[in-house]
C-alpha cells in the first residue's frame, strides 16, 4: 500500500508542475522574427542576371544555373536526388541545353547531394577544390559519430512538422539521410580540381575563376564570373549571422580567413551575388554595404574576444563582454538567425587556449555526481532540490530550473520528473531563442527527454502492478 501511495504521490506532483508551468507564449518576439524569415525561403527559379538563374526553396541551398553557347554549369546541386529532380525540371522549362560543368563551392551533402541527377545524362566537369572533404576527414579518421546525432538535432529532423519553424538560412526540410547531411557521399568526387589561389577557366562560352578560400570550411571556393559581374559566394556568405561554431560539432573555422574571405569576394565589386543559402543580392552598393558589414561584423567579435582573453576573462566571462555594436545588430542579415555570437566566442577561446579557462579550480574539477550530491546536500536533500527545481519553473527561471534538473538526473538517472522538468524548461528556452539550430536542438531534446520519462513512467506502472497482484 506504501509503494502504491508513493507513486500516486508522484504522479500528481508530476500533474501539478505541468498544471502550474507557465503557458508559452503563442509568438514570442523571437518566434515573431523567425516566422517572417520563412519567407526568405519560398520556392522559386530567380533570374539573377542575363542567362543566370537561381533555384530557392526546393531543398536548403541555393542550386544555380548559367546559361552558356552550347550548354549550361550548374553551381551546387542541393541537399538530395528529390530535389534536384524539381529544380532540373524547372531549369529544363528554361533551357534544354545540356549539362557541361557542376561546380561545387564546398563538400557539405546539402550542396553536394543532387550532383548524381544533374550528372546522369552528359558525364559533366564536376569542379572543386584539391583537398574538397577536407573538413571531415579529421573527424572519420578520429571514429568520431556523435556528430550526425547533434547534426540530426541541430537540424531538427527528428521533429514533427509543428515544431519546426525553419532553419534560419533555409526552409524546414526532411532528409532521407537523416543528421549525417554535412558528409558527401563516398562515390560523389570531383572528376576536376584545382590547388591554386585562383584558376581562370571558359566552359561553355563562359569565362570563369575558381577562387579558392577558407571559412565554413577548409575546402571551400566561390565563383567569380566577370563578364556578368556575378559572385557565388557558397557558405562564407548569407543573410544572417554566419555559423562560426556550429553545434552539431566541428573543427575550428578559421575566423580570421572567413572575414577575409568576404574582404575578397568584395573586392571583386560584384553587381550580383548569389549566396550559398538566402536570395540572391542584387546592386553594387546594397552587395557593397551588407558585405561591408559582414566583414566588420566577424572582424569585431573576434578582436573583441582576443581583447577580452587578455584580460584574463573566461568564457563565461567572455560572453557578456564581447556584444555586436548596434550598427551590426540590427542588421536583419546580420542577425542570429543561423549561427551564434556567443558561441563564436567560446570556439575563438577555445581555439587559441584550449579548454582550460585560466581559474585554477577547473583544472580538476568534481566530477558530475560528486557535485551534485554537494549541491543537493546544499540545498537539504534531493527533496529540496527537487523543489527548488519546481520553483524555477513556476517563476519562469528557465535556466536555472534546467540546471537543476541536471543535478536530480545525475543523481537519479532513472526517476522521470526530473527529465520532464528539464524538458518544460527547455522547450521555454526554444521559444525565446531566434537561431534556428540552437531551438532545434533545445526541441529535440524535450522530445528525448519526454520520450525517457515516459518509458520510466510505464516502467513503474508495470512493476506496481505487479507488486499488487503479489
Amino acid at each position: 500500500m506504501k509503494l502504491k501511495k508513493t507513486k500516486t504521490i508522484t504522479i500528481v506532483l508530476l500533474l501539478l508542475l505541468v498544471t502550474f508551468a507557465p503557458a508559452i507564449a503563442e509568438d514570442t518576439p523571437a518566434t515573431k522574427l523567425l516566422k517572417a524569415r520563412t519567407a526568405e525561403f519560398d520556392t522559386e527559379i530567380i533570374k539573377v542576371t542575363d542567362n543566370i538563374y537561381t533555384a530557392i526553396g526546393y531543398s536548403v541551398s541555393a542550386v544555380s544555373m548559367v546559361i552558356g553557347t552550347d550548354g549550361i554549369i550548374i553551381i551546387d546541386t542541393g541537399m538530395d536526388t528529390i530535389s534536384a529532380k524539381e529544380v532540373l525540371a524547372d531549369f529544363r522549362k528554361i533551357t534544354t541545353k545540356p549539362v557541361k560543368a557542376i561546380i561545387l563551392t564546398h563538400s557539405h551533402g546539402d550542396h553536394t547531394g543532387g550532383i548524381p541527377v544533374f550528372s546522369a545524362d552528359t558525364n559533366p566537369q564536376i569542379w572543386a577544390c584539391e583537398n574538397f572533404g577536407s573538413e571531415t576527414e579529421p573527424l572519420a579518421k578520429a571514429g568520431l559519430t556523435i556528430q550526425n546525432k547533434r547534426g540530426a538535432r541541430q537540424g531538427g529532423f527528428m521533429l514533427p512538422p509543428e515544431k519546426r519553424i525553419n532553419n534560419g538560412v533555409a526552409k524546414a526540410y526532411w532528409p532521407k539521410r537523416g543528421g549525417d547531411v554535412f558528409k558527401t557521399a563516398k562515390n560523389l568526387k570531383p572528376t576536376n580540381t584545382f590547388n591554386a589561389l585562383r584558376k581562370k577557366m571558359n566552359i561553355a562560352g563562359v569565362n570563369i575563376e575558381l577562387v579558392a578560400i577558407d571559412g565554413e570550411t577548409t575546402d571551400a571556393l566561390y565563383v567569380w564570373l566577370p563578364d556578368h559581374k556575378t559572385l557565388f559566394a557558397g557558405d562564407n556568405f548569407y543573410k544572417s549571422w554566419p555559423n562560426l561554431y556550429a553545434i552539431r560539432g566541428t573543427m575550428y573555422r578559421d575566423i580570421l580567413a572567413w572575414a577575409d574571405s568576404v574582404d575578397q569576394m568584395l573586392n571583386e565589386s560584384p553587381e550580383f551575388l548569389v549566396p550559398g543559402h538566402t536570395r540572391p543580392v542584387i546592386g553594387k552598393t546594397k552587395i557593397n554595404d551588407m558585405m561591408t558589414d559582414y566583414r566588420d561584423a566577424i572582424r569585431f567579435v573576434f578582436d573583441k574576444t582576443i581583447e577580452g582573453m587578455n584580460k584574463g576573462l573566461t568564457p563565461n566571462e567572455l560572453v557578456e563582454y564581447v556584444k555586436l555594436p548596434e550598427r551590426f545588430a540590427n542588421k536583419d542579415y546580420l542577425r542570429e538567425y543561423y549561427g551564434n555570437t556567443q558561441w563564436a566566442v567560446r570556439q575563438i577561446f577555445n581555439a587559441y587556449l584550449g579548454w582550460f579557462d585560466g581559474n585554477p579550480t577547473n583544472l580538476f574539477p568534481l566530477l558530475p555526481k560528486d557535485e551534485a550530491q554537494r549541491i543537493a546536500q546544499l540545498a537539504g536533500g534531493k527533496g529540496n532540490l527537487l523543489s527548488q527545481a519546481r520553483q524555477a519553473i513556476q517563476t519562469a527561471d528557465y535556466q536555472w530550473a534546467a540546471q537543476l534538473a541536471d543535478y536530480l538526473i545525475t543523481l537519479e538517472p532513472d526517476a522521470s520528473e526530473p527529465k520532464l522538468i528539464k524538458a518544460t524548461a527547455l522547450e521555454h528556452l526554444a521559444e525565446n531563442i531566434l537561431t534556428a539550430t540552437g531551438r532545434n536542438y533545445y526541441l529535440t531534446c524535450v522530445q528525448e527527454l519526454r520520450n525517457a520519462a515516459g518509458k520510466t513512467q510505464a516502467n513503474d506502472k508495470q512493476k506496481t502492478s505487479k507488486q499488487t497482484q503479489e
